[in-house]
């Protein structure tokens, strides 16, 4: 008999030296980025915190003179106040919707739902905006300030009414994820002993929604912490550490001090993220093999109840929102209420927002594009492939660092490390380059987890399949890996543009005037005193996120149909 051949599916020395030479290039990749563009950014900061204004070492002094000044204990102060205001209230509202969207019967669930995400297309400025239509010294409704014992809404009161809206979906999502999952057993439990309905929620829905709340609270309070343009725009007089780093960096020049106010505004950020961290290692599941997920049951109190509330929140999102829309279409607000197009026109042809608004969309189609790119590359590397194990804890750290730090504080960063005279990298400061990758390495982090995320639903055997029918590995990232995922990759290219569009903390030290962004103007317009050609550039941000969210969504119904055929189980 003829003996059988068998094919040799083991893989050729040579190439899998090529291979994983190219896995570790891949991962000394990302690590160089991530060092180039975050770690000495940051580190760059800390070194000029302890320098004098000529660049000789001076310890602590400048911490020393800035707690000593009067305005650093009433900008802390008014910091904290702001943020606490803010969690106590945003956290509950967004509770007690998410409550009624997961356990509740109420009808148009998606409707309300997408309703609460508008705040996210829009600049946090945009709400601010609308109160001062709505509550400012010609507002609409400036007579309800007395119901409250208010006397004006410019200061602390606008400021949390705006960042309330801002903040408002962020605790949504996290808490429609923390009460999506139940055991149905508890419940059962519960009722056949007659347990009142106010004593399960007391002992079973808070304590299994505890972590998300937690995590919700931080949230927003570091948000509100590092929030810039609601301060600056509805603020008034009020003072935060936000607009210290302003004023010392744009207003004074003095760097070292802003340097020192970044690093103060930091360690609240800091202490929020590790007591978050904290509490996510010590979350266990809710819903093990034997659960039986909780489907709520009509009550018509209940329901109609939280309906009531639903409803009051939907309206309050579009009462902001087309406040801000509205008067971006009056002549003179509040006298002349005829229809006009005249602060869209001024803001285009006298304001310079023809230059501002262009570079808006492009530099958030570059975040959109590149970064997605780079976050799902990176996060492969890192997961997916084998070797450098000493680089990959690095990584890790690396690309979690940007979560807890503020916009601000990263570009003050960048103004130190790149505007540097010693920098090579230098040619980059002042370009539509720096404002990309600036804007991608604050989001990065986000983006990060939801790559890993997908990648970790795939099965390392794909990997080593391919290795053994000696395929080369970058036509199973693209044949395989990339399809199975390709619903995170344009979830992560959607986060990127949105946020590019609205994004304004971290560029507003990095523009120049060919840079100059949609959101920046809308400062700009603000200052001049021109709040309707403010409100104007605000809708145009709005307008155009949400039109590419949806042609986003378009894309990927279509892109998934053509690629995930096989997630379709049935059979014609």
């Amino acid at each position: 008999m003829t003996a059988v051949t068998r094919p040799d599916f083991t893989p050729r020395p040579a190439r899998l030296a090529s291979e994983a030479l190219v896995a570790h290039g891949g991962l000394l990749l990302v690590a160089a980025a991530l060092l180039v563009f975050l770690t000495l950014p940051l580190a760059s900061l800390l070194l000029r915190s302890v320098q004098g204004g000529g660049g000789e070492f001076v310890a602590f002094a400048n911490f020393a003179e800035y707690f000593a000044a009067p305005a650093f204990a009433r900008s802390a102060q008014n910091t904290l106040v702001f943020a606490g205001l803010t969690t106590g209230i945003t956290v509950p509202l967004a509770f007690v919707f998410a409550y009624a969207i997961q356990r509740s019967c109420i009808p148009f669930k998606s409707v309300w739902r997408s309703i609460a995400m508008i705040p996210i297309l829009a600049p946090s400025m945009l709400a601010a905006l609308s109160f001062i239509y709505l509550f400012g010294n010609q507002g609409w409704l400036r007579f309800m300030l007395g119901w409250f014992g208010l006397q004006s809404v410019y200061g602390l009161p606008g400021m949390v009414l705006a960042m309330v809206f801002s903040s408002f979906p962020h605790a949504v999502m996290i808490l429609l994820a923390a009460l999506a999952l139940s055991d149905a057993r508890l419940y059962e439990a519960a009722d056949s002993m007659a347990t009142p309905g106010w004593r399960k929620f007391l002992t079973i829905t808070l304590p299994g929604a505890r972590y998300g709340l937690i995590s919700a609270a931080m949230v927003v309070f570091t948000m509100a912490v590092s929030e810039f343009g609601v301060p600056k725009v509805i603020g008034g007089n009020t003072s935060v550490l936000a607009i210290d780093v302003y004023k010392q960096v744009i207003g004074q020049q003095n760097f070292s001090m802003g340097a020192v106010v970044g690093l103060i505004l930091l360690a609240p950020v800091l202490v929020a993220f590790f007591i978050d961290y904290a509490v996510r290692k010590r979350q266990k599941a809710l819903l093990t093999a034997r659960s039986v997920p909780y489907c709520p049951r009509p009550a018509p109190v209940r329901d109609f109840l939280l309906l009531a509330f639903v409803l009051v929140m939907s309206a309050y999102m579009l009462l902001v929102v087309g406040m801000a829309v509205f008067g971006s279409f009056v002549k003179v607000w509040p006298y002349n209420l005829s229809f006009t197009l005249n602060h869209y026109t001024y803001g285009f042809e006298e304001a310079g927002v023809d230059n501002a608004y262009p570079n808006s969309v492009k530099m958030a189609l570059w975040c959109a594009l590149f970064g997605a790119a780079v976050t799902f590359a990176g996060a492969y590397w890192l997961e997916k492939t084998r070797g450098a194990d000493f680089l990959r804890p690095v990584i890790q750290l690396q690309a979690m660092m940007p979560m807890a730090v503020p916009g601000m504080v990263l570009g003050i960063g960048y103004i130190l490390f790149f505007n540097h005279p010693a920098n090579p990298l230098g040619f980059l400061y002042g370009t539509m380059t720096i404002l990309v990758l600036s804007t991608v390495i604050h989001f990065y982090s986000s983006s990060h987890l939801t790559a890993v995320t997908a990648l970790k639903q795939l099965d390392n055997e794909f990997e080593s399949v391919s290795a053994s029918l000696k395929v080369p590995f970058y036509k199973t990232f693209w044949r395989v890996t990339v399809p199975v995922c390709l619903p995170s990759i344009i979830d992560i290219s959607r986060y990127y543009f949105v946020n590019a569009m609205t994004t304004i903390s971290c560029v507003v030290f990095l523009y120049s005037p060919k840079t100059t962004l949609a959101s920046i103007s809308i400062l700009h317009l603000d200052e001049a005193g021109n709040v309707g050609s403010a409100a104007a550039m605000a809708t145009l941000i709005v307008a155009t996120s949400a039109v590419v969210t949806v042609l986003f969504f378009v894309a990927e119904w279509w892109l998934v149909r053509r690629t995930q055929r096989w997630r379709d189980t049935g059979r014609s």
